[in-house]
């Protein structure tokens, strides 16, 4: 079976691209193998993951994310991601509110449009709570240890010092004075599949500049180095403020662009761009197991 022309849009938030595919339309299942051949640079389309959008399962909300790493796996939420969901309805005409609540496995997410101007949009995002419990990241750990902060974590002979968070989704932050030289992809890896976490972790490696400003560096757990990671700014600006190394507004740099973090009221606002890259179709074929 050929599935023709399949309509996609090929968007990205500071750096960190996305297939977002509108399945109120098309008539698609987004499933791991689909993804990791989309998603493949050379011989798909090419991102760090899919997005599909469909319809809210309570009438109370607008729509709902389902979000695909490029290695296959399902992730509870994004935050680059979900800018770029909103900016993509908003700016299709596939709504005109400008305030949203959207369903994710991480719960309702509401992102709000700021900006509108020719395919590159400003979306600030309401990104709720973050948490901090070991059985919330979630992580295992030896001792009774409630919250992983300045945790002594070994990797292959070498201490990284962690500090855990969730933004409805595992993170580890690692504080360094210095992170250009890190070797990202030896690490990242090693310590997103560490035992510790049963679900893996996405890992920020962070330098402070001052208490108002941050350089991250990520290693994406399903998709390994990206541009950017909204959750993963988040949470080192939520590790930040509990460990008073930074203030309530925080820039956030990272190698794709700025997000800019607001941990001043009770839920953490993320504010960034979202930007259309170009829209396309594409011909899929089932493989030997039925599956595009």
């Amino acid at each position: 079976m050929i599935m023709d022309n399949l309509e996609f849009v090929k968007m990205h938030g500071a750096g960190n691209d996305f297939i977002i595919i509108n399945c109120l339309k098309n008539k698609v299942s987004i499933s791991g193998n689909l993804t990791k051949k989309l998603c493949n640079r050379h011989k798909g389309i090419g991102a760090d993951g899919i997005i599909s959008i469909l319809p809210a399962e309570n009438n109370n909300n607008d729509f709902k994310m389902r979000i695909f790493n490029s290695d296959g796996s399902e992730a509870e939420m994004c935050g680059n991601g979900i800018r770029c969901f909103a900016y993509y309805l908003y700016s299709q005409n596939i709504t005109t509110q400008k305030k949203l609540n959207v369903e994710t496995k991480a719960g309702i997410i509401k992102p709000e449009i700021k900006s509108d101007n020719n395919k590159n949009g400003l979306v600030r995002v309401n990104m709720g709570q973050p948490k901090f419990k070991a059985e919330q990241i979630p992580a295992i750990v030896k001792d009774d240890t409630d919250y992983i902060q300045d945790y002594k974590l070994q990797v292959n002979g070498n201490t990284f010092t962690i500090n855990c968070v969730s933004m409805g989704n595992p993170h580890s932050i690692i504080f360094n004075k210095k992170i250009d030289n890190l070797n990202l992809r030896k690490w990242g890896k090693k310590i997103e599949n560490h035992p510790m976490f049963p679900e893996k972790t996405n890992v920020e490696f962070v330098q402070i500049y001052d208490r108002s400003n941050i350089n991250i560096k990520v290693w994406e757990r399903g998709a390994g180095i990206t541009m950017a990671c909204g959750t993963g700014a988040c949470a080192s600006v939520a590790a930040g403020i509990k460990n008073n190394l930074l203030d309530s507004r925080v820039k956030v740099s990272l190698p794709g662009g700025d997000l800019f973090i607001d941990w001043s009221s009770e839920d953490i606002f993320m504010t960034g761009p979202a930007k259309i890259v170009f829209s396309g179709k594409i011909d899929l074929q089932e493989d030997q197991n039925g599956q595009f």
